[in-house]
């Protein structure tokens, strides 16, 4: 890690994108989420650094991981959670967004996380509140939270990203893991090749800076770690292959596929995994597969992502000199 990414102040009240993080910031979160996961393993895990706030989680998408993981982070740092739902919420009564936003806001809640289909949705609230707003998803734009835990988990097995071969395999097209851990690979120097059907994989994803191929053997072959996508029925409006079947006998891992991988890839995934359709059960559940290493360093990533927003210092809880959390 630079002294620079170190010694920076962290200035950003909402954590919204990937896009528009500096290589620093990045850095910066990562050294936050290395002293937080390190409490993890602790007997006693919680820490002070957040008690007397309020954190409001409005999920108004389906949502296990990230979610679950949203409050778990919250709660170790000793804040207040209050969940709330597409079917608990106002806005099945018709109130708008920005109204929900708002009374929430005016309770004194301290900080909104949101998970919303309406691509954009976060950073419109963001630009309305003054509490800080952090982005768990929003419709196909940017999943930052999810790209942050995937690429800390690669720098753990990997280390430097700089000049790594990553694949990303799958639903690109729909998908804002995919858009999140594009913008993050890419600016901490890593080779990054989407693959796919060319329906899901169109060319010009290559404006972003990234390779595109629909040979799954050469994309697969010097590649350090492949990073798996699920399928996103709900976000397709129309068919994008000609069935479940067709897509796993032509781009589903198995047995045969992850032969093709160098010996030390790892295999990733952000979940939900759809079994049988992008992977086979034996390799979701092998030793080259860090898909729960994942989950847990989302805790750790969520944590950091907290912290810093609300105004949190990265150099009292991340430099080697820092007193303990």
């Amino acid at each position: 890690m630079s002294a620079n990414a170190t010694h920076a102040s962290w200035t950003r009240k909402d954590f919204i994108s990937i896009e528009e993080l500096s290589v620093a910031e990045i850095e910066q979160v990562f050294a936050v989420t290395a002293a937080f996961k390190r409490t993890l393993v602790r007997t006693h895990k919680k820490v002070p650094a957040l008690r007397g706030k309020t954190i409001v989680n409005l999920f108004l998408e389906p949502s296990t991981r990230t979610r679950v993981a949203f409050e778990m982070a919250a709660k170790l740092l000793s804040a207040d959670v209050i969940s709330l739902d597409m079917a608990a919420s106002s806005t099945t009564k018709g109130e708008t967004l920005r109204d929900t936003a708002q009374n929430i806001q005016a309770l004194n809640a301290d900080m909104i996380v949101i998970r919303h289909a309406a691509a954009g949705s976060p950073g419109y609230l963001s630009r309305l509140l003054r509490v800080p707003v952090i982005n768990a998803g929003d419709g196909a734009h940017e999943h930052p939270t999810q790209a942050m835990l995937d690429c800390f988990t690669l720098r753990e097995r990997l280390g430097d990203l700089s000049g790594r071969k990553i694949t990303i395999l799958g639903d690109i097209l729909f998908s804002r893991v995919a858009r999140s851990n594009i913008w993050a690979l890419t600016k901490l120097g890593a080779e990054v090749t989407l693959v796919g059907p060319s329906t899901l994989v169109p060319h010009w994803f290559t404006e972003f800076g990234v390779k595109v191929s629909h040979d799954l053997r050469s994309a697969l072959a010097d590649a350090q770690a492949v990073m798996l996508l699920r399928i996103q029925h709900e976000r397709q409006t129309s068919s994008h292959f000609p069935s479940l079947g067709e897509y796993t006998s032509m781009f589903g891992l198995n047995k045969t596929r992850a032969a093709w991988l160098h010996p030390d890839a790892i295999i990733m995934h952000p979940g939900p995994i759809n079994r049988g359709v992008e992977i086979d059960s034996q390799l979701a559940d092998s030793d080259r597969s860090v898909i729960l290493e994942q989950v847990t360093n989302g805790i750790a990533v969520r944590m950091a992502v907290l912290y810093l927003c609300a105004g949190g210092s990265p150099e009292a809880v991340a430099t080697p000199d820092a007193p303990s959390i």
